[in-house]
């Protein structure tokens, strides 16, 4: 008879340990679950919004005039919110946005259920959404580190954004079945009821388990501080630039893809709606991809840019729908890979008092580049066509890559060579020192002050 037990637990493979890791911690289960039904809501509200306006006023360049009204305060008042998330208790901050967000959506929803809505009423509850995620966002993000943990916080990451994949996903699919059935209205209605979720799982946390660091205390001259910080660090400037230009010129798929839809392959909302989830599903996958890597790097960061460029011109170029949805899902892959890399090697390398505005400064160049870049890219569209303003952000991503790839090399090639002088200083120390005379010298030399600084990021902060 065999000694071995009757029955092997099965062993849950490392991968997907590593995938989900986060997950173990109850604040974050609790937000992870949470943001995901809220975040459908968002996404249905999205592609609802957008289909108000073309149906409203068939023009490319409104499109692009509600997006830049919607992200515009983050890009003129975006350094406020991070110096709030870095004062204030993250978690009520967060109450108090979603809140705000709730009664954004309800009153959506019944100027458009009582037929009453005009563009001008669109416009502004798209700057009042803005105006809330001013503060909203720099909190969220910079919370993630409270929740999980530094040593999850990369998983923690690259799982919020499969929170945000899965909702592009199931948000558009529901909005494009409610608009073509029971109308536009339903959709900003199961946006603010969705709310009710992640503030209840904002309440039912425990504050005791937070990661929390003493709040800043104030003073003149913090705006100013996390500006210089961010600018003089190149582990957060390299990600920040490619952030804004990626931002400006590629990131406008809320304008471009109703056009698509609409111009190109001349159908309704339900093709929007499939584009939107094909995106969505790519973005999934990229995102659990990351989500499954233990430590982000740079090189990951200039890699996965080229990939998104790269699909972002062959999506410009597909011939017809069937291709199109096939490449939109490689695109949403490189394109969530990018955000979830960038995002994480700027909060791993920021320290703790500096997380909420450089947080603040990573919604800037992602969602305050909008105003710049939608109206732009609205006027393209509508001049020389969708495949044209989609080409110019597949341009501008791989060329901010092929500069990112470059400037790595340089600060590469830099820190190696600041390597060679330091250790050629310290073999000259150590034999003067076993040289001298005086014994009291011996065994008790201390870091040269002649170090070679090749970045402002070696100076302490």
């Amino acid at each position: 008879m065999s000694d071995l037990p009757a029955t092997v637990p099965p062993r849950t493979p490392a991968v997907l340990r590593r995938m989900f890791s986060s997950l173990h911690t109850r604040n974050y289960r609790l937000w992870f679950f949470g943001q995901t039904v809220s975040q459908c809501g968002t996404w249905m509200q999205s592609v609802a919004q957008y289909w108000l306006v073309l149906e409203l006023t068939h023009s490319a360049f409104d499109l692009g005039i509600t997006a830049a009204l919607q992200f515009a305060p983050v890009l003129v008042f975006g350094t406020i919110g991070g110096l709030v998330a870095d004062r204030f208790d993250k978690r009520k901050v967060l109450l108090l946005t979603q809140t705000a967000f709730t009664a954004q959506a309800t009153v959506l929803w019944v100027l458009v259920a009582n037929g009453s809505v005009r563009l001008w009423m669109v416009w502004a509850l798209a700057t009042a959404y803005g105006f809330v995620n001013v503060f909203d966002n720099p909190s969220r993000q910079s919370f993630v580190m409270e929740m999980a943990g530094p040593d999850d916080l990369a998983n923690a990451v690259a799982l919020n954004s499969v929170i945000v994949n899965t909702s592009r996903i199931i948000g558009p699919a529901i909005a494009g079945v409610l608009i073509a059935t029971i109308g536009l209205s339903w959709a900003f209605l199961a946006n603010a009821v969705s709310f009710a979720a992640v503030i209840g799982a904002l309440y039912a946390m425990r504050p005791s388990e937070l990661h929390r660091r003493p709040p800043l205390g104030r003073a003149k001259g913090q705006i100013r501080a996390g500006l210089g910080y961010a600018w003089r660090t190149w582990e957060l400037r390299v990600p920040l630039l490619m952030m804004a230009v990626i931002g400006t010129l590629a990131y406008n798929f809320s304008v471009l893809l109703p056009l698509f839809a609409h111009d190109i392959f001349h159908r309704g909302a339900g093709t929007y709606s499939a584009l939107t989830v094909a995106m969505g599903v790519g973005a999934l996958a990229g995102g659990l991809t990351i989500a499954a890597r233990q430590r982000p790097s740079h090189r990951l960061l200039v890699i996965v840019t080229l990939a998104f460029g790269m699909f972002i011109l062959a999506v410009a170029a597909a011939p017809d729908l069937p291709l199109c949805l096939i490449l939109l899902v490689a695109m949403g892959a490189a394109s969530i890979m990018f955000i979830a890399t960038a995002n994480s090697l700027l909060q791993l390398n920021s320290s703790g008092a500096m997380r909420g505005r450089v947080m603040a400064l990573w919604a800037i160049v992602f969602l305050g580049s909008t105003p710049i870049g939608a109206p732009l890219i609205g006027f393209l569209a509508g001049r020389y066509g969708p495949r044209f303003a989609l080409a110019i952000g597949g341009l501008a991503t791989l060329t901010i890559a092929i500069w990112a790839g470059l400037e790595l090399r340089r600060i590469r090639s830099a820190r190696s060579l600041a390597a060679e002088v330091d250790s050629s200083m310290s073999l000259d120390i150590a034999a003067d020192c076993a040289g001298a005379s005086d014994p009291a010298i011996n065994g008790n030399v201390v870091e040269s002050g002649a170090r070679l600084s090749l970045e402002p990021s070696a100076k302490k902060h």
